[in-house]
């Protein structure tokens, strides 16, 4: 089984502007011991006070108004180099390279598997901090 460290209050915020997609995601993400927060866009994020606290963020890339790149590129002009994960269900070469130049920690293609999200994680906010719970992913035996 994957294990992946993690701390009882880390939260992930996840931003896609399909109810389903955020809540299935949101649903996963808390199944490995995380708190999530939700946001249908990317605006509705960058007003919140989860800008400031969360461990990482999980992204659509195509939504209306401001889509996942332009969100990355807003956060890092502000100074906040907040680690993100992109998903996305149409994958393009130029996107995916944009993304990880400015410091994506993954790329999702949808639809995903728990074990890909849970690398992201890893790779995102890393394991191993002081006074944190392991938890594995279900079903990944």
């Amino acid at each position: 089984m994957k294990e992946i460290t993690v701390e009882s209050h880390t939260t992930i915020s996840i931003i896609d502007d399909d109810d389903a997609v955020r809540m299935a995601t949101a649903s996963l993400v808390r199944s490995l011991g995380f708190q999530t927060t939700i946001f249908a866009s990317a605006e509705e994020f960058l007003q919140s006070q989860q800008v400031q606290t969360s461990a990482c963020i999980i992204t659509d890339i195509q939504m209306p108004g401001m889509n996942g790149v332009e969100m990355q590129s807003a956060l890092r002009a502000a100074g906040n180099n907040i680690p993100m994960i992109f998903m996305t269900a149409f994958p393009e070469d130029n996107i995916r390279r944009q993304a990880f130049e400015a410091g994506a920690a993954g790329f999702l293609i949808k639809p995903f598997e728990g074990d890909q999200i849970l690398a992201c994680l890893d790779k995102a906010i890393g394991a191993g901090s002081r006074g944190a719970e392991n938890h594995t992913l279900p079903g990944s035996d």
